[in-house]
């Protein structure tokens, strides 16, 4: 007997000392490897000696959505990425164990081919009432915002100025004036939009980020000096982002362990080049490339994430209706 006792203490400290292997769904386009950001995560790993593993879950719509349907049997451990757009939605879906932690912001607005411009000799738009104008015919390409993030941030910029029923007025205006609904960010952004270097596409307006000229310097090839797009300030929604534990994960002390390194800052010094949106850690030092060529909207349109939640379905049905019914 006391043999045996023994033997079940050994077992019982060498599962003690397993460390856990953690799973960090995020939206598409957070890096699974090959990157500072990816770097960073190798440090809590060497740190914690807890594995981290990225699963990307599609656009952030979709990945609340699925996330929702497996609330309580999560898909991973974290989750990283729900936006305040979609954020009501994931905690009345009871996809986390807790509240989500604040991670980073932005803005999203819409962007323009400085080039496209000069070269048509025409001004870029300055308000979401230029986007209606004749001038600005077959030029704009945005996100379905059934589907999309970003979509649903312009969708709801619109809602913020224009309110009940003028929006679904404007909406009906953008589609008179010819503008391309497509599924995601990146179908938009580097298929459609001809401002993206390596696209081929012929709309020189796309709804992205603020912080889409600055990668666009980042990533050159060849380097430029100056970016190649610019952004029409006035049209831009903030855009805040969250990560939390996904409820029912099997490591639940870990996984709140990775949600507090997400903050800290090893790992939002590199959000800026990366990711491309502003760290919550006010420690962190902003790159000069990334100040130089981002814009942090004075006034962006904002709006309650509880009104977000109670009207985003009966919106994006209205939408749908409008624009694709």
């Amino acid at each position: 007997m006391a043999v045996a006792g023994v033997l079940a203490g050994l077992v019982s400290c060498s599962g003690d000392d397993e460390k856990a292997a953690l799973t960090l769904v995020a939206y598409d386009s957070f890096p699974k490897e090959g990157t500072p950001l990816n770097d960073a995560l190798a440090t809590f790993t060497e740190d914690t000696g807890i594995e981290v593993t990225v699963v990307n879950a599609g656009d952030t719509g979709t990945m609340v959505s699925k996330a929702v349907l497996t609330a309580g049997n999560p898909e991973g451990d974290v989750m990283w990425g729900v936006d305040n757009t979609f954020l009501a939605a994931a905690v009345d879906g009871a996809i986390f164990d807790g509240e989500p932690t604040q991670v980073d912001f932005g803005d999203v607005c819409l962007n323009y081919d400085i080039g496209w411009f000069a070269d048509a000799g025409i001004e870029p738009p300055a308000t979401l009432d230029d986007l209606i104008d004749p001038a600005y015919a077959d030029l704009l390409v945005v996100q379905d915002p059934v589907t999309s993030s970003p979509g649903l941030a312009f969708l709801l910029a619109t809602i913020a100025e224009y309110g009940e029923p003028g929006w679904e007025t404007y909406w009906a205006a953008l589609r008179d004036n010819g503008v391309e609904v497509v599924d995601s960010w990146e179908s938009a952004y580097y298929e459609r939009f001809s401002g993206s270097a390596g696209s081929n596409g012929d709309r020189p307006l796309v709804v992205s980020y603020a912080s889409s000229p600055p990668a666009e310097v980042v990533f050159a090839d060849p380097p430029v000096d100056t970016a190649p797009t610019g952004v029409v300030e006035g049209t831009c929604f903030r855009q805040t982002e969250y990560a939390g534990v996904l409820a029912g994960t099997d490591h639940p002390d870990e996984a709140a362990r990775l949600v507090e390194f997400l903050t800290g800052t090893t790992f939002q010094q590199e959000l800026p080049l990366t990711l491309f949106v502003y760290p919550v850690n006010e420690e962190v030092a902003l790159p000069e490339v990334f100040t130089q060529w981002s814009v942090v909207a004075s006034e962006p349109y904002t709006m309650d994430p509880a009104d977000i939640a109670e009207h985003r379905q009966q919106w994006q049905e209205q939408w749908t209706s409008i624009v694709t019914g």
